[in-house]
């Protein structure tokens, strides 16, 4: 009796020119192995001339499969459309996305932009936890965000603060971070206050660099529609008509994040970012985001953003470093607390 032969199935995805079949395959068809390998299939180029244009062609032994790999593509190419670009972690994370049974969730992505950089770059939110994020600004007086490196968490304030600012639904733009690292050092450092502080602030300086440029940036700043300050300048002020970000606020003790939120005057905005596993605070001390994050939840027009490893925006080895850490976190609290460990049962069984 003859094994059945294994049946090929294909499906074809057509673009409008030969530039975005090459965006969607990346340099040395990065964009394209993830998929390949996540879903056993195989995905080629293929010149349409007939059809009008070029096609990108999925091929595989399981019907499923190829189904899955090509919704992956077609979003893909909506993304190249879109913003005429699309990166290996934007092709991860589609993939995360409609393997999960999300798809539907990801054309909650289209079109919305939020402002538009000096260099014609529009800025949006490229995954579906930064979408509720800047919805979430949009819709409450405070927010809260929190989560792990690369997720946007300050970037896409500051994008929120611009478009506010541009569109005058607040005069001013107030940054501030705890300058923890510094410490008792701040003293010693060389040059004026501003000087000395420069360096815990250049995150911020930097996202607004890239949004407004240095010549507007600085006619802002020196206006005072732009301020940049430590946290301790905050004490004693009532902030109006402001959109307020906090960055790092990990490192703030709950007496100065309850100082900053009751600084928030009329028509005011504040945004709260951090990740409370990377606290610089002094050991045994707490962090007053945490504690934020418990005290203030459940409060009508606060709103608590929690960010996942899905929302890693930066190299895709980022999203596996968090998770690793994740794991070495767990298996430490397990060994302090006595249960038994994957390190401990692995030796155990070598005995």
């Amino acid at each position: 009796m003859r094994a059945a032969r294994n049946t090929m199935t294909e499906t074809t995805i057509l673009t409008d020119t030969l530039e975005q079949t090459s965006v969607l395959f990346g340099a040395y068809d990065a964009n394209i192995k993830p998929l390949e390998r996540a879903l056993g299939v195989t995905v080629l180029a293929k010149d349409t001339m007939s059809a009008g244009g070029n096609a990108v062609v999925v091929r595989g032994e399981d019907d499923q499969a190829v189904r899955l790999a090509a919704e992956c593509l077609e979003y893909a190419l909506r993304m190249v459309k879109l913003n005429g670009a699309l990166t290996e972690q934007n092709m991860d994370y589609v993939i995360s996305m409609v393997t999960a049974g999300k798809k539907e969730e990801l054309g909650a992505l289209d079109g919305d932009c939020i402002c538009i950089t000096t260099r014609g770059k529009p800025i949006k939110a490229k995954t579906v936890g930064q979408k509720h994020y800047v919805d979430a600004i949009r819709k409450n007086t405070v927010v809260l965000g929190l989560g792990p490196a690369g997720t946007g968490k300050t970037f896409l304030a500051v994008a929120m603060a611009v478009k506010a600012l541009r569109a005058k639904e607040t005069s001013r733009i107030i940054l501030t971070r705890p300058a923890v690292e510094a410490g008792e050092r701040l003293g010693f450092l060389p040059g004026d206050l501003q000087t000395k502080i420069d360096p815990y602030l250049r995150p911020l300086y930097d996202a607004l660099y890239e949004m407004l440029g240095p010549e507007t940036y600085q006619k802002h700043l020196e206006r005072g529609t732009i301020e940049i300050a430590p946290l301790a300048y905050m004490r004693g002020r009532t902030l109006d008509d402001s959109f307020i970000i906090l960055d790092e606020a990990q490192n703030t003790k709950p007496e100065q994040m309850k100082m900053f939120l009751t600084r928030l005057g009329f028509n005011s905005k504040a945004v709260v970012t951090g990740d409370i596993t990377q606290t610089d605070l002094p050991s045994g001390q707490k962090s007053g985001l945490a504690e934020a994050a418990r005290v203030l939840e459940g409060i009508e027009d606060i709103a608590i953003h929690q960010f996942t490893e899905r929302d890693v925006v930066r190299h895709k080895l980022v999203q596996q470093i968090i998770l690793a850490y994740e794991k070495y976190d767990k298996e430490k609290t397990k060994r302090s607390s006595g249960a038994p460990t994957e390190e401990k049962r692995y030796r155990f069984d070598r005995r």
